[in-house]
């Protein structure tokens, strides 16, 4: 009677036991959703180290590719002198014999050419590659403008030899079909000689700027190298430059430096310099056709300058570019003044007089003068006395004579 009577009072009723066990499974449906969270987590973080050790193995392939490459013999500099045929080449390696090889066959056969150069392999010599036409770093170097801005009429005095050279140079690239009726060949070269500062230089500018050609400006002394045949690959390297740059004009500045007259050499650096003028010659007139490169050469040493440079087929015309005369000074004075704010009592004329025997570049020298004795008097305009104090500073009377003023500026 007793023990039944604890079972009913103390025992758990059916509500708690519910209780108790939706706890239970609350609990643990809780503890699933934070597995299955880890779950998820370390699912992702696999994913990633398998990314990671796929990144990591691509990475080592290349690093061993490298290694490989590295520890792989150099490859033997050549050039493609003659093709046999598809497959065979004659080639010259940088050590100078020459020697049939065979060809690789990913090489395309068309980029096999004469001249061309290539990569050999160092035990069998078979072309690996072709390498693509590349220029000497100082043939760039050298100025090449692929439209120069002076005109004819940044040019005075000179109406006569700018028709010259317009029909040497411009009328064979602008009218081709005038010399075809006709049945001659237009010039090839055109050698501008005279004293310092006539305008050489700027008549072969204006000609480029009016025929749209690209201009190349070389000084002789740059083609002068230290080691032997490096001058005539730059002469060579200049004339392909040239030819991919068509219609173009390749100005050769103090041409003398390098076009002296020939005689019996006492030394190597001797020789090379005719060297380098032998390629020059060849480059002028030899087989292959310039097409529209037109060559045009300046000195004021035409004295000295070797007779096979100045025979009919290479510079087919001598223009000479004298001193200005009148006229000519002139017309500089206007060319060099026309952006000058001139004062009234300024007179051309007389200035002109009074510079007889000074070259372009004086004259323009002279106008600078005056426009700074203008500047030091703080005035705007450009008076006829600061002309006169110019030509006679410019003359070397007065080289350290300062005006009333000077330094006023500065203050």
């Amino acid at each position: 009677m007793g023990e039944d009577s604890w079972n009913t009072s103390d025992s758990p009723g059916d509500e708690e036991i519910c209780k108790y066990l939706l706890e239970k499974i609350s609990s643990i449906e809780s503890r699933n959703a934070e597995l299955r969270e880890q779950l998820r987590q370390f699912e992702a973080e696999k994913r990633y180290m398998e990314t990671q050790k796929i990144r990591f193995e691509r990475e080592l392939r290349k690093l061993k590719s490298e290694i490989e490459q590295l520890r792989s013999p150099p490859l033997v500099i050549g050039t493609v002198t003659d093709v046999v045929d598809a497959s065979r080449a004659i080639i010259r390696s940088s050590a100078g014999p020459r020697f049939l090889v065979r060809t690789s066959p990913s090489i395309d056969p068309e980029s096999l050419k004469p001249g061309a150069r290539c990569t050999l392999n160092q035990q069998s010599l078979a072309i690996v590659e072709v390498l693509p036409s590349s220029f000497d770093s100082r043939v760039y170097g050298m100025e090449l403008v692929e439209s120069p801005t002076e005109g004819y009429e940044d040019i005075g005095g000179l109406d006569g030899q700018i028709l010259e050279i317009r029909e040497a140079v411009e009328l064979p690239l602008k009218r081709p079909e005038l010399f075809e009726k006709i049945g001659i060949d237009p010039p090839k070269g055109i050698l501008l000689h005279g004293p310092p500062g006539t305008g050489k230089t700027l008549l072969a500018k204006a000609v480029a700027h009016e025929t749209k050609a690209c201009f190349l400006r070389v000084v002789g002394s740059e083609l002068v190298q230290k080691y032997i045949g490096e001058g005539a690959r730059l002469v060579r390297e200049l004339f392909e430059l040239a030819r991919q740059k068509a219609p173009s004009i390749i100005f050769i500045d103090e041409i003398d430096a390098i076009g002296a007259q020939r005689s019996e050499a006492s030394t190597s650096g001797d020789r090379e310099v005719q060297r380098t003028l032998m390629q020059l010659l060849a480059g002028m007139d030899g087989f292959e056709q310039r097409g529209e490169v037109k060559i045009i050469g300046a000195t004021n040493r035409i004295d000295i300058l070797d007779p096979a440079l100045l025979r009919p087929g290479r510079f087919d015309r001598i223009i000479e570019i004298p001193l200005p005369n009148y006229d000519g000074r002139l017309a500089i004075l206007k060319i060099h003044t026309r952006r000058m704010r001139l004062s009234k009592n300024v007179d051309l004329g007389q200035i002109s007089t009074l510079v007889d025997g000074r070259n372009g570049a004086e004259i323009k020298a002279i106008c600078t003068e005056a426009g700074m004795f203008a500047i030091r008097s703080e005035r705007q305009e450009v008076t006829q006395d600061d002309f006169l104090l110019a030509i006679e500073k410019m003359g070397g009377a007065t080289q350290n004579k300062l005006i009333p003023g000077f330094g006023a500026m500065f203050a």
